[in-house]
């Protein structure tokens, strides 16, 4: 095997903001962002999303409009189309 092909795999913490929990794995990961963790400081990654925040592993819906696309682009432009 040839050496220094292969990048650094290292012990990365990974911060998910929407449920503010955190995940320490080992990753290949670069970034110059570090932070203190339970004594010790790993290479620091946030998330906007992760398994602790997705409707599809929390089991919760979660809904962003109550409307479609097309009512709301109506709704907002409508009124440029219809004839005096």
């Amino acid at each position: 095997m040839r050496k220094d092909i292969h990048p650094v795999y290292q012990k990365v913490l990974f911060h998910d903001t929407n449920a503010d929990a955190y995940f320490l794995i080992g990753s290949t990961i670069q970034t110059k962002q570090t932070k203190e963790y339970q004594g010790q400081v790993y290479p620091y990654v946030t998330l906007d999303i992760s398994s602790a925040s997705h409707p599809f592993y929390t089991g919760e819906q979660r809904q962003a409009s109550n409307e479609g696309r097309v009512a709301s682009f109506n709704k907002r432009f409508g009124r440029f189309s219809r004839k005096a």
